[in-house]
């Protein structure tokens, strides 16, 4: 019976580790959507499309060598940084015909 208490107790830790990664996760997904907001206004403002391919391949090679240094999936990598680009684009398309109606 001990060794269930230690397996069940082993379990809970690493679960609440778990936890605390996705709070993380979460709050700095947060940080980095207030920043690309603030790059959709910018570029509404400025009449710069909301997409940026150079960027893009930038950051996606950025992200492949960062995640082969981690020892993760660059593919993965890759697949996380393309929903997020995705979104951000979605949120610039948005703010510049929020700009184009305004102005």
């Amino acid at each position: 019976m001990k060794l269930a208490d230690e397996v069940v107790d082993t379990l809970n830790d690493l679960r609440q580790s778990i936890d605390n990664i996705d709070s993380a996760m979460i709050h700095m997904l947060s940080e980095r959507f207030r920043c690309t907001k603030r790059v959709g206004t910018l570029k509404a403002a400025h009449g710069l499309p909301p997409a940026d391919p150079d960027r893009e391949a930038y950051q996606i090679d950025r992200l492949r060598k960062l995640a082969d240094q981690a020892r993760l999936d660059p593919d993965f990598a890759e697949k996380y940084l393309a929903f997020i680009v995705r979104e951000v684009i979605r949120h610039h398309e948005a703010v510049g015909r929020s700009t184009a109606i305004q102005g």
